[in-house]
């Protein structure tokens, strides 16, 4: 499966990729609205950030305690009720006169429950598609996402004006009502793909069977890692460039288009090996150039030509369902999912903590400086004559 007319031809992918814009855009028009309303109520900017987004750091309770669930439960019920479930606590939280407090306890346990939704995605996307088809519909799923969060934002802004916070964030309900008609008459009924009850001792066990493989080992670290110590650098877009942040971000989003169009669509089976390292030392490398505090013309080329190195993920996601068995693959694409967006949170934290007794463009530098490090000692575990064939079911998982 090589172009998008043969991908968007393979039953079921359209409604997924439906489903999945429509939720992207539920969640990107509710954070904004969310963090609106929460900095009108209490005037703290630290309150209002973790608003929009608390929740990545939420998604770790998820993947210690729900993940099992991505492959025990039937994709079609899980994905509705899991849509359900978002637009009644979104438009929980648009009532008049709910405690902050309250709202955030919502915001918590929808942003746990997230982990287990991009779980029952991403193994339903290697149920429709076969596994060479993989790469190319991760890649337009991510472009989609990329490109509704930018379209989410404006249209947010303008509706949260127009309307006001509550108003869009009921919209933001009536998205992901959509998304769950969408996922109920456009998806099949398949069975779950793994036997046994859904439960936090299955998810532990399940994390600890993945996590035993040290080749696997090595693919987690390299998608968590690096990725969450870059996106610290663009958390200090804002006050490095004031001004100037919305375009930066802007160039961030285009140059991860690039990447993942490029290397999804164009890119032949044999040079993924290949380009694998370099996407990886190119994520970090152009950052590097902020020590100098460089001019914005120079920043933007650096932040586009820097976030092409994206696509890196799409390999190691791929290397990862090579590695994986087939019944615990929406597991591990959960578990990578909640282990990326949390170790994003922790790289915007320690940026912050950085840049706050140095300078934004300092600590840019020295982010991009740690998640180089971290690329070259993980080096050698990714190297493809040390991965080995995916184990076959019943066959012991451990290294």
């Amino acid at each position: 499966m090589r172009t998008y007319r043969e991908l968007f031809a393979a039953p079921e992918f359209t409604p997924l990729f439906l489903t999945s814009t429509l939720q992207v855009a539920g969640s990107t028009v509710s954070g904004l609205a969310l963090g609106t309303l929460v900095y009108a109520a209490t005037g703290s900017p630290l309150l209002s950030a973790l608003s929009m987004f608390g929740p990545n750091l939420a998604q770790v309770v998820g993947a210690t305690l729900l993940l099992s669930a991505a492959d025990r439960l039937p994709p079609r019920a899980a994905i509705c009720g899991l849509s359900l479930f978002f637009a009644l606590g979104t438009a929980l939280q648009a009532v008049p006169g709910l405690p902050t407090a309250a709202l955030f306890a919502v915001l918590l346990a929808l942003g746990a429950t997230a982990s287990l939704g991009g779980g029952v995605r991403s193994g339903l996307l290697n149920e429709i598609l076969a596994r060479e088809g993989y790469l190319l519909g991760r890649s337009v799923l991510n472009m989609s996402a990329g490109t509704t969060q930018i379209c989410g934002y404006a249209v947010g802004g303008v509706l949260v004006t127009a309307v006001s916070p509550r108003g869009t964030l009921l919209t933001a309900a009536a998205l992901y009502l959509a998304a769950a008609a969408v996922a109920r008459f456009g998806l099949s009924r398949r069975p779950p793909r793994a036997a046994g009850r859904p439960s936090i001792a299955a998810t532990w066990r399940d994390n600890a069977r993945l996590w035993s493989s040290v080749p696997r080992r090595y693919v987690y670290l390299a998608l968590w890692v690096p990725n969450g110590l870059i996106v610290g650098c663009e958390s200090l877009f804002v006050p490095y460039a004031p001004r100037n942040a919305g375009l930066l971000l802007a160039c961030a989003a285009l140059g991860m288009l690039i990447g993942d169009t490029v290397t999804g669509r164009f890119v032949p089976p044999r040079w993924r090996e290949r380009l694998g390292a370099p996407l990886r030392l190119l994520l970090a490398a152009p950052y590097l150039v902020f020590a100098l505090h460089p001019a914005l013309p120079l920043a933007v080329a650096a932040v586009t030509l820097a976030s092409v190195g994206y696509a890196a993920s799409l390999l190691l996601q791929e290397r990862l369902m090579a590695l994986t068995p087939e019944e615990l693959s929406g597991h591990a694409l959960g578990l990578h999912s909640s282990g990326m967006l949390t170790m994003q949170g922790v790289g915007a934290a320690l940026a912050g903590a950085v840049a706050q007794h140095t300078s934004p463009a300092t600590a840019m530098a020295v982010m991009a400086a740690a998640s180089l490090a971290v690329t070259l000692a993980l080096a050698p575990g990714l190297r493809p004559e040390g991965r080995p064939k995916a184990p076959a079911e019943g066959e012991a998982l451990e290294a």
